[in-house]
């Protein structure tokens, strides 16, 4: 049988590689943990009906990224006693809201989990893998700037016992400049963005305030752009070729232009509430950034990190095609109603399209990040 589920997480603060948390609830019957799943619900997408799952089980709200991150395969057993097999699709679900109140609160516990205790905790093999990957610190891990640094400094010392002079020697280099701290922050920057955006798009209290997050996040962007610029000027040495460091940090700039512009017409035209399908593409916006903050730490040591960079920038351009699909249907959708005499007023498909159209320049912004993180992995590594 085929089942939906999501990955509930948030991060535990704003920094690029602040930890991340699992939501996990346990099971109502054998009280094991597990994550909250379902089966496919009619009329309804996966991702929604996964996102519903979320509300019912766990008492949690969130933007359901409608690209699945994998899935996993375990044993169930039906009322009738008869065990079958279970294939799992999980949805990332970045959580924005966690209810005092809700369905199943007296039939299950919910806890957060730092990430490697999350994996531990579930008994499934392959939903543990799929848990491990999801925050890759690992990667993050192996492109520490101290822990590389260290790493040669040891390995000249086992050899050469001149620790010292290695030191010595690393005083002598000129000026290479903070990039790879620059572009860990420019996508701290896209993180906060799209989540604001997400809890715009989710309609509610707060629309004012995360209109303001939003705006905040691209004035951010725009001094570290500036920065980078100016440190590229000052700069003998830098990792990457110059125009390739600029091409960069300025596509990154240019996504949370996007969600900007995207939160404008949102205050322009006064929508407060969002489509589905744009709330899909809000969804989609997050776990590419969050995917993005996952890559900029990689790029310290590219050529180590060529596969996983490989890997994230795949997911982001198969991403970018499920937001088009998306798109579509949308469009397709309310032409449909409103041709239909369903709605009285004429604006209401061009201010939605406006929208929809907004939404997707910010996840082609994506893509082009990904092709530009593509580009520096072909010459690097």
């Amino acid at each position: 049988m085929r089942q939906i589920a999501v990955l509930p997480y948030r991060t535990v603060g704003p920094a690029v590689d602040a930890p991340i948390q699992i939501l996990l609830i346990t099971s109502r019957q054998t009280k094991r943990w597990v994550i909250p799943k379902g089966g496919l619900m009619k009329g309804m997408a996966p991702h929604t009906a996964a996102s519903v799952e979320a509300e019912e089980e766990a008492g949690v709200l969130g933007a359901t990224c409608p690209v699945p991150l994998g899935s996993y395969r375990y044993r169930k057993r039906r009322n009738s006693g008869a065990w079958v097999w279970a294939d799992v699709d999980v949805y990332p679900f970045a959580v924005t809201d966690e209810l005092d109140t809700w369905d199943e609160q007296h039939q299950r516990e919910r806890r957060w989990f730092p990430l490697a205790e999350a994996a531990r905790a579930v008994e499934e093999e392959d939903l543990r893998a799929l848990i491990r990957s999801f925050g890759a610190r690992e990667f993050r891990a192996a492109a520490s700037p101290a822990r590389f640094i260290g790493a040669m400094a040891d390995t000249v010392a086992d050899k050469t016992g001149v620790t010292a002079m290695f030191a010595w020697f690393q005083k002598l280099l000129p000026e290479q400049g903070n990039f790879f701290d620059l572009f860990e922050r420019q996508a701290a920057t896209l993180v906060a963005g799209a989540d604001a955006l997400a809890r715009l798009a989710q309609g509610g209290a707060g629309r004012a305030q995360h209109i303001r997050e939003i705006a905040e996040r691209e004035h951010d962007a725009d001094d570290i752009t500036r920065e980078v610029l100016q440190t590229v000027r000052r700069s003998f040495l830098t990792p990457f070729d110059r125009s390739a460091i600029t091409s960069l940090i300025n596509t990154m700039d240019d996504a949370i232009d996007e969600m900007q512009h995207t939160a404008n017409a949102s205050d322009l035209y006064e929508v407060v509430e969002f489509e589905p399908e744009m709330r899909d593409m809000a969804a989609i916006i997050v776990d590419a950034a969050r995917l993005t903050a996952e890559a900029m730490p990689l790029l310290r040591k590219i050529g180590d990190n060529g596969h996983r960079l490989h890997e994230l920038t795949e997911r982001l351009v198969r991403m970018e095609g499920h937001a088009d699909e998306i798109h579509a249907a949308g469009l397709k959708r309310l032409f449909k109603a409103d041709s239909n005499g369903e709605r009285g007023d004429p604006m209401h498909f061009f201010v939605r399209q406006e929208m929809f159209k907004r939404l997707e320049r910010v996840v082609d912004r994506f893509e082009d990040l990904a092709n530009e993180i593509d580009g520096l992995v072909i010459d690097h590594s």
